[in-house]
C-alpha cells in the first residue's frame, strides 16, 4: 500500500507538469499583453514596452516558461504583474474562502443527497421515490449560475433577509452554498439510489433479514457500505471540482476567493497568478483523489489485496 501511495505521488509530477504547460501556452496566445492590459489606453508604447520588459513578458515562451518551472520547483510561483505581491501570498488569503465554501457545500449536499438516496432505494417507487428523483432530475437541469441570479433576487432584493456578496460573516456562505449544494445533493441522491438498488437484492442482504438483523444495521452497515464506494469516489471529484470550479459563483457573489482571483488575472494577462493558481487547484484534486483511493482500500478488502499485490 506504502509504495502505492508513493507512486502515485509521483505520477503527480507529471500531471502538473501538462497542466501548466497548456495553461501557459494557453495564456500566451491570448491576444494582448500585461502592460495594454494593466496601463489601458491612454498609456504610451513605450509605457508599455518598458511595462512588458520589466516584467520579462518579451523574452522567448521557452525561456519564460522554464524559468517559470525552475522556480516552481524551489517552491516560487512567482510574483503577480497586478498586484506585486508573491503568488503564494495571494493564494493563500484567499484560498480559505475557498475551501469553506467548498466544504460547506460538499458536506450540505452530502446530508441532503445520501440519506435521501438511500430512503429512495428502500422504498423504490412509493411516492417519496417519485417526488424526489423527479426533484433531483430538475435540480440537475438548473444552471448553478441562474439558481444563484434567482436565489439572490428573491432572498436580497425581494426579502431582504441575506446580503447578496461579500464574505465578511456566516449569513453571507447561506445562498452561494445552497447554489453549489442543490445540483450536487441531486447527483448524490440518484448515485447513492442507483448503487443502493444494486445492492440490496442481493443474497447476503437477504440472509442478513433472515438472520433476524435489525432493518437498520441492514441498511446501513451491510447495504451502504458496500455500495459506497462510487459514492465515495464521487464525493472526492465533487470536492476537488468545488475547490476550482467556484468561479462563476464567487463572481455572481462577488466573493474574493480563488475564483475571483482567476477570473481577474486573466483580464489582465496575468501570467504568474494564473499559473500558480492553476497548478495549486490542480495539486490539491490530484491529492484529494489519492486520498480517495486510499478510501477505496480502506472500505473494500479486495481492493486493498489488489493493492499489497501491486
Amino acid at each position: 500500500m506504502l509504495k502505492y501511495t508513493i507512486r502515485r505521488l509521483l505520477a503527480i509530477i507529471p500531471i502538473l507538469l501538462g497542466i501548466s504547460f497548456i495553461v501557459f501556452a494557453m495564456m500566451d496566445i491570448i491576444p494582448g499583453d500585461p502592460g495594454t492590459l494593466m496601463l489601458g489606453d491612454k498609456a504610451t508604447q513605450a509605457q508599455k514596452e518598458m511595462l512588458n520588459e520589466q516584467l520579462g513578458y518579451n523574452r522567448p515562451f521557452a525561456e519564460r516558461y522554464f524559468r517559470f518551472l525552475t522556480k516552481a520547483v524551489q517552491g516560487d510561483l512567482g510574483t503577480s504583474y497586478r498586484t506585486r505581491q508573491p503568488v503564494m501570498d495571494e493564494i493563500m488569503v484567499r484560498f480559505p474562502k475557498t475551501l469553506r465554501l467548498a466544504v460547506l457545500s460538499l458536506v450540505t449536499s452530502v446530508i441532503i443527497g445520501i440519506p435521501l438516496g438511500i430512503l429512495s432505494a428502500v422504498r423504490q417507487y412509493s411516492k417519496l421515490d417519485v417526488i424526489s428523483t423527479v426533484t433531483a432530475l430538475l435540480v440537475a437541469a438548473i444552471p448553478t449560475f441562474w439558481l444563484g441570479l434567482l436565489l439572490m433576487l428573491l432572498f436580497s432584493l425581494q426579502l431582504g433577509w441575506l446580503p447578496a456578496s461579500g464574505s465578511e460573516t456566516w449569513r453571507h456562505y447561506i445562498m452561494p452554498t445552497i447554489t453549489l449544494a442543490l445540483p450536487l445533493a441531486s447527483s448524490f441522491l440518484r448515485l447513492t439510489r442507483l448503487t443502493m438498488l444494486e445492492v440490496i437484492n442481493q443474497d447476503y442482504i437477504r440472509t442478513a433479514r433472515s438472520k433476524g438483523v435489525k432493518e437498520m444495521l441492514v441498511i446501513v452497515i451491510h447495504a451502504f457500505k458496500n455500495a459506497s464506494l462510487p459514492v465515495v469516489n464521487y464525493l472526492g471529484m465533487a470536492f476537488g471540482g468545488l475547490l476550482g470550479g467556484t468561479v462563476i459563483i464567487e463572481s455572481i457573489f462577488a466573493m474574493p476567493g480563488l475564483g475571483t482571483l482567476m477570473i481577474n488575472s486573466i483580464r489582465t494577462k496575468d501570467i504568474p497568478q494564473v499559473m500558480g493558481t492553476a497548478l495549486f487547484l490542480s495539486a490539491l484534486f490530484c491529492l484529494v483523489m489519492l486520498v480517495v483511493d486510499v478510501l477505496y482500500a480502506v472500505l473494500d478488502p479486495r481492493v486493498r489485496s489488489q493493492y499489497t499485490k501491486a
